[in-house]
């Protein structure tokens, strides 16, 4: 895992120093403000101070390179020369968050008019003067390929600039860890499915990270290497975490508590972060009973950070890894149904729930078959939690590029399914209609990933600082 890093600085112009008294060490004030705000999001914050000179900017450059920063936040004092700003960004190669904040919300026009000395009248507007250079920042980073964005507001109380910063701060954590994550595909894909299909190389483009394929023996291997006391401990947390149906055989319960040991020594020895498997499971009973026996195991990694897409969900593993690390829960679903009376689209999918956004405790129940699946076994059943939820795809474009597809709803009660699959029923602010049409008119995969609370402005931040489009369905 890679360690995430927020890089700062102000901009100057040295010419004022001598001509305005105690500018300077105001507008160090004022960085020392946005410095703390930082600190207070997030401990690593390298502060390359007020840059007011390009040999300044060279030095804040080579810092920022130096210490490896994921993201740059421009606090924007007074006027500066864009030639003293340039260097700095050039030289780190990262997205650049241009914050334009005045100290206050407005200029006392009063007091300031009754200053004798029109020197320090002067001084006075320079430390106001932080929307002034801009333009020419903006301008400069366009025409040179930086990528930038802006965040407009106070130094103070503003809650809008605050939950901005915020935003952007957890979407470049995000982008730190998909860019470090390793992600494990065992198996192949479900052949037929021609929608999930992927060019891993292109997934190495848009996120970084690893991909490491391995095969369903090594998880048949592991399982023979689980001992007694490690079964019963995992059945005891079964115990604890699901709510397991009395139809549930003490045989199938074991096969999965087997199963789970091994996975979690599987993830552990090759340092995944999130995993996408699929196996057909014919002529090999070792390597069925690994796979039909995965749900729970996978249930349980799923809730600790470690997103499972089955169906050898590639695009998916990611979104749910995304959801995820923004503390959202990401678990693996479809559609399943529409509800015209109630207006509700009926989503779920078999196999793993993420555990932690699931309203009330999990079901474990038997199934005699996994449909359209070889085998038998245990799976889970489970609601998202009511209330705000949001919906994640990456979807790949007919250019060959990729984007992300996000939609905002609500998980509300009602009857579900009672099959042993997720199960869950949204609403849509543009009705269940209109969210079907639009949602499929951009082409995704069938499966996408759901998490708690309404996060697309996040989202749409991650996509930024990755350069990937993001459409919002609602």
């Amino acid at each position: 895992m890679g360690i995430f890093k927020i890089g700062i600085f102000g901009i100057g112009l040295d010419t004022y120093w001598p001509q305005f008294e105690g500018l300077k060490e105001r507008l160090e004030g004022y960085l020392n403000v946005v410095v703390d705000q930082l600190r207070s999001l997030h401990p690593l914050v390298v502060n390359a101070g007020l840059v007011d000179s390009v040999d300044k900017a060279f030095e804040a450059g080579k810092l920022f390179s130096t210490e490896d920063v994921d993201i740059i936040f421009l606090y924007v004092s007074t006027y500066a020369l864009s030639s003293t700003v340039l260097p700095v960004v050039q030289r780190a190669k990262v997205p650049v968050i241009i914050l334009n904040l005045s100290p206050e919300a407005a200029i006392d026009y009063a007091s300031f008019n009754q200053l004798k000395d029109r020197t320090k009248m002067t001084g006075e507007w320079l430390a106001y003067c932080s929307a002034c250079p801009v333009p020419e920042i903006a301008n400069v980073f366009s025409r040179t390929g930086i990528r930038f964005n802006q965040v407009t507001g106070m130094l103070h109380n503003d809650d809008e600039c605050r939950r901005e910063i915020v935003e952007w701060v957890e979407a470049a954590r995000v982008a730190n860890t998909l860019f470090y994550n390793r992600l494990g595909c065992m198996g192949h894909y479900y052949s037929g499915m021609l929608d999930i299909y992927t060019d891993l190389t292109r997934i190495y483009a848009h996120f970084g990270g690893h991909i490491e394929l391995i095969e369903v023996e090594e998880l048949a291997a592991l399982r023979k290497q689980v001992s007694q006391p490690e079964i019963n401990k995992r059945l005891q947390l079964f115990r604890e975490v699901f709510d397991i149906q009395p139809d549930c055989s003490p045989e199938d319960l074991e096969k999965a508590a087997i199963t789970s040991v091994a996975l979690d020594r599987l993830v552990a020895n090759h340092h995944f972060g999130s995993m996408a498997y699929y196996y057909k499971g014919t002529g090999n009973i070792e390597n069925e009973e690994a796979i039909s026996s995965i749900i729970l195991g996978n249930s349980l990694l799923t809730a600790s950070g470690v997103p499972v897409a089955g169906e050898y969900e590639i695009k998916n593993a990611i979104a749910m890894k995304i959801m995820d690390s923004f503390g959202a829960g990401g678990s693996f679903t479809e559609y399943y149904a529409m509800d015209f009376k109630d207006d509700v689209v009926l989503m779920g999918h078999d196999g793993p729930g993420h555990i932690a956004i699931a309203e009330g405790k999990i079901k474990v129940r038997p199934l005699k078959v996994y449909h359209g699946k070889v085998g038998k076994g245990v799976s889970v059943e489970m609601m998202v939690r009511n209330g705000p939820v949001t919906l994640l795809s990456l979807v790949e474009k007919k250019d060959g590029g990729m984007m992300l597809l996000v939609a905002e709803g609500e998980s509300v009660p009602g009857p579900i399914l009672e099959i042993g699959n997720t199960n869950s029923r949204y609403k849509f602010s543009v009705g269940a209609r209109r969210f079907v049409n639009d949602w499929n008119s951009h082409g995704p995969a069938h499966h996408c990933a759901i998490g708690t609370g309404h996060i697309s402005a996040k989202i749409e931040k991650l996509g930024s600082l990755l350069n990937m489009d993001v459409v919002r369905v609602c």
